[in-house]
């Protein structure tokens, strides 16, 4: 890229982020949690049809990334690149990213089933833990593979890992949790790991919903394991001996 296509590049983003809409879009993304064209639009105060104009003009420029999950479409900032800029911008302006605040369900938003993984925020940071350990590397944008330590790790808790890798499906992949918007261990992995608590009664699981409870051994198991500080104000469920209420899921197909 020569000078002039560079200050071309410059001012094309700078203008796209200049926009008051736009810039509530991305300044709202900054958290690190996806959101709806709808949500969006209710944050940077324009219609639905303005806000998707704005949210095609960031994802041509490269400044917003689209994930489809079933009917769902949402939207983050592109990379780490885009939050750093608008970070630095925000210093110079001296504005303070919003927060973001799930409206789900307290029993559903803390642990639940996600098809045949494990979903909510117990799971989002179970998922960040084993980033942050260096247990769960990233391959590529949608896919993870395991360390030494990630796979020691795993055998330790009696899942073949070896055997998950010659599944007709996606070992290890990022999964959009819809109630933090941000993602937890999906894959053949992420489907092993939630039998795997459930057979050790770490969670139970209602008859009538997809809520997850844990339980007071699966606390203790997960922080010690896991060396993660759960939540003071999640329930932890009774041990799952004296349960009429729960079941454990069957096993998925592979």
């Amino acid at each position: 890229m020569n000078a002039e296509q560079h200050d071309i590049g410059v001012s094309q983003v700078a203008a796209a982020i200049a926009e008051p809409a736009r810039t509530k879009i991305l300044c709202s993304l900054m958290d690190g949690h996806a959101r709806t064209s709808t949500e969006l639009a209710t944050i940077a105060e324009v219609s639905a049809s303005t806000a998707s104009a704005h949210l095609a003009k960031l994802k041509e420029l490269a400044l917003v990334r689209l994930h489809v999950q079933g009917r769902h479409r949402y939207y983050s900032l592109a990379d780490k690149r885009v939050a750093q800029a608008l970070e630095a911008l925000m210093v110079i302006g001296q504005n303070a990213a919003p927060t973001f605040n799930p409206r789900t369900p307290d029993r559903l938003q803390f642990a639940r089933t996600c098809y045949d993984h494990m979903a909510g925020t117990l799971a989002v940071l179970l998922h960040d833990r084993m980033i942050e350990a260096g247990w769960l590397l990233e391959t590529d944008e949608q896919a993870y593979r395991l360390s030494d330590s990630g796979e020691a790790l795993f055998e330790g808790l009696g899942i073949d890992v070896k055997d998950l890798g010659t599944l007709r499906r996606r070992f290890a992949c990022p999964c959009l949790d819809w109630s933090m918007r941000r993602p937890h261990l999906g894959g053949a992995l992420g489907a092993a790991f939630l039998q795997m608590a459930i057979k050790r009664k770490w969670v139970t699981q209602d008859l009538d919903s997809r809520a997850l409870a844990l339980t007071a051994l699966g606390r203790k198991e997960l922080s010690s394991r896991f060396v993660v500080e759960l939540p003071v104000q999640a329930a932890t469920a009774p041990p799952a001996s004296t349960e009429t209420r729960r079941r454990a899921i069957a096993s998925p197909a592979a």
